[in-house]
């Protein structure tokens, strides 16, 4: 039987099903299933997960991003950072370098730094013009080990625009690898579902958890959300920066992609903040909504649900009726 959630998590709760909840790198997690996960699985989520953050993770001394920012250098990153990183060259590209993983310092600079200073420390830091991840951190080698990479220089990165869904898409592999093959991985918002039910997932209107703004028929696919309200501490300031101008967006307040998985899924949900969604299509199969400022959105067709009111089908740009998809 299908079952309704938000997301983040809004609606009724699902039918009679095990749940397994917990906190991991700074969101609340939860996984669903028809029976209860083992203990032994359970732990070697928690390693996926732990394993995860002590790479990628800026808020961590002991981090591969920390050493990097350090030192620059050369490091070994796992085998999953050729995905991740082709995916952020992809997405440089098409943003014209709105969106990239150097904006680590820009975040840090307006307060969002590892000791969570929610305080500008000055005016915005732009990026340097032309400026791409291939020019700092150079791929040297991919063997058993993993992704050797040189830092030409030191640089703090930052891969929350992809890096949750990419760690959804682990769980769930570490899930499969332990043999279970129906459940419903959430982490604050980035889901993958697997399973013969479809779930119904309700578009949180951002800044009202109690409102919906469409809803989503979710069914072995990824979907991943973003909004300004997630990460937001001052007047403006949030976690999605354009790296060309270090100021958090304004036109856009929340997107919704689902795609076959969940890293790509992630990165299109933020690159819709600062890409018109024709400039994306063709990076993998996905559909959308873009919710903007005005309170018009934009949806794909093929959308597997319905977007209620105050929206717009396809190409169209002004508020409209009810978008249902077909």
């Amino acid at each position: 039987m299908p079952w309704t959630r938000g997301s983040s998590p809004v609606g009724s709760r699902p039918v009679p099903r095990a749940e397994a909840g917990f906190e991991a790198i700074g969101t609340r997690w939860r996984i669903d299933t028809p029976a209860p996960l083992a203990d032994a699985t359970l732990d070697r989520v928690h390693a996926v997960l732990d394993a995860y953050d002590l790479v990628w993770s800026r808020f961590r001394e002991d981090s591969v991003v920390s050493r990097i920012a350090r030192e620059g250098g050369t490091h070994v990153l796992p085998a999953h950072a050729t995905e991740l990183l082709d995916l952020f060259e992809v997405l440089e590209d098409r943003t014209g370098g709105a969106l990239t993983p150097l904006v680590g310092h820009s975040l840090a600079h307006l307060g969002y730094d590892a000791t969570y200073r929610l305080r500008p420390a000055g005016a915005p830091l732009p990026l340097r013009p032309g400026l791409r991840v291939r020019d700092v951190l150079v791929r040297r080698v991919r063997d058993e080990r993993g992704l050797t990479v040189t830092a030409t220089r030191p640089v703090l990165l930052d891969v929350g625009a992809a890096g949750k869904g990419q760690l959804v898409d682990l769980v769930a592999a570490e899930l499969r690898a332990c043999g279970v093959g129906e459940y419903v991985v959430d982490a604050g918002g980035d889901m993958v579902h697997r399973g013969p039910d479809a779930v119904r997932v309700g578009l949180q209107v951002p800044g009202d958890p109690g409102r919906v703004l469409g809803v989503v028929a979710l069914r072995d696919a990824a979907l991943c959300a973003s909004a300004v309200d997630r990460r937001s501490w001052g007047d403006g300031l949030h976690h999605v920066l354009d790296a060309r101008t270090g100021v958090p967006v304004t036109g856009v307040v929340a997107t919704w992609v689902v795609g076959e998985r969940a890293v790509v899924a992630d990165g299109l949900a933020t690159a819709l903040f600062l890409a018109d969604p024709d400039v994306l299509q063709g990076v993998a199969e996905h559909t959308y909504v873009q919710l903007r400022a005005d309170g018009s959105a934009r949806v794909a067709l093929a959308l597997p649900g319905e977007v209620f009111g105050d929206a717009s089908c396809g190409r169209a740009t002004t508020p409209a009726g009810a978008c249902a998809a077909r």
